[in-house]
């Protein structure tokens, strides 16, 4: 059988990148930067599959260079970046990577929260300065994380286990989702629905778990933080634009709310110097998969799902 042409947009994991080697006829650049846009169309002009990263857009005019084109899968479980309906349109397929990197974007979401709330980062620094001279009553404190209240926007997979988390730390749990979970779940996991306005107002807490698509884009604005406690935490492991950054930028400048952990923001790379300069916000580049094995499991996922379109066959992960 002839092995399928793949591309792949940026050097993965060892163990995925002998398993395309193995499999596969691979093409791609060695680099360790995102693509240009010349670079990504030159790179699908004669492939079965692409196999690409979130960084990567991938529009109806990338495809059309394409013309063999059969898979788009993506390393990632967000798909944003590809246009889905182009694909569909074109006979496609769109692929991602759920349910591997669950519990260490939740185990994320948590060391953001503890990060922020007992302001770690703040005293590593001040340690690291020299200018710390001792024991001080009132130096850095903090919020307290036992006991308080936790709103989660958004309830998928990680989300829930971020509850499970938070139920450890005798916490009261309140949510809102699209579409509410049946009694029993939300009995199993301590939670407590709630309209999405009235949370905002009532946690000392709140950790964003939405998709990024047009109805959730600046789903958290000025409305949302006006309505929040003054030392509350705003924790986002899911999307940048999911959050309206400057309506944050506004909050934390005025005190409006106490502070944030931010693993995704909404223009990344780039970022506002004020949000940079901020001592109240824990911001960290995008980690909430970075583990070992959850990113040898991802790779192992988008490799398989890539090469069985390629095949013919059925993938297990598919988006569209």
């Amino acid at each position: 059988m002839t092995r399928p042409k793949i591309f792949l947009t940026r050097r993965l994991p060892p163990q995925t990148m002998e398993t395309l080697h193995e499999q596969a006829e691979l093409k791609h650049f060695d680099l360790d930067r995102d693509l240009s846009r010349s670079e990504l169309m030159r790179g699908v002009a004669d492939v079965d599959g692409l196999l690409c990263l979130l960084t990567d857009r991938v529009d109806g005019e990338v495809m059309d260079a394409a013309p063999q084109l059969k898979v788009v899968s993506n390393y990632a479980v967000g798909f944003n970046n590809i246009e889905v309906d182009a694909a569909s349109q074109r006979g496609i397929v769109v692929t991602n990577t759920p349910g591997v990197l669950t519990d260490c974007t939740a185990d994320m979401a948590w060391a953001l929260l503890m990060a922020a709330s007992r302001r770690v980062i703040e005293g590593d620094q001040l340690v690291r300065s020299g200018n710390w001279t001792g024991w001080e009553p009132l130096q850095l404190l903090g919020q307290e994380v036992t006991g308080a209240t936790i709103g989660f926007v958004g309830m998928g997979r990680i989300a829930k286990a971020t509850a499970k988390r938070a139920r450890a730390f005798d916490m009261r749990l309140l949510y809102w989702n699209r579409t509410r979970l049946a009694p029993l779940e939300e009995q199993q996991l301590g939670l407590e629905y709630v309209d999405f306005d009235k949370l905002f107002g009532e946690c000392d807490f709140v950790s964003v778990h939405v998709a990024l698509c047009n109805a959730t884009h600046h789903l958290i604005g000025a409305r949302q933080f006006e309505s929040m406690k003054p030392n509350a935490i705003l924790i986002n492991t899911a999307r940048g634009p999911v959050v309206d950054e400057s309506a944050l930028l506004w909050a934390l400048t005025q005190g409006q709310i106490g502070g944030a952990g931010l693993d995704v923001f909404e223009n990344e790379p780039d970022l506002e110097s004020e949000l940079r300069a901020m001592k109240n916000v824990v911001l960290a580049p995008h980690l909430g998969s970075a583990t070992i094995s959850t990113r040898e499991r991802m790779g192992s996922i988008a490799v398989q799902n890539c090469l069985a379109v390629c095949r013919g066959e059925n993938a297990t992960c598919r988006v569209n």
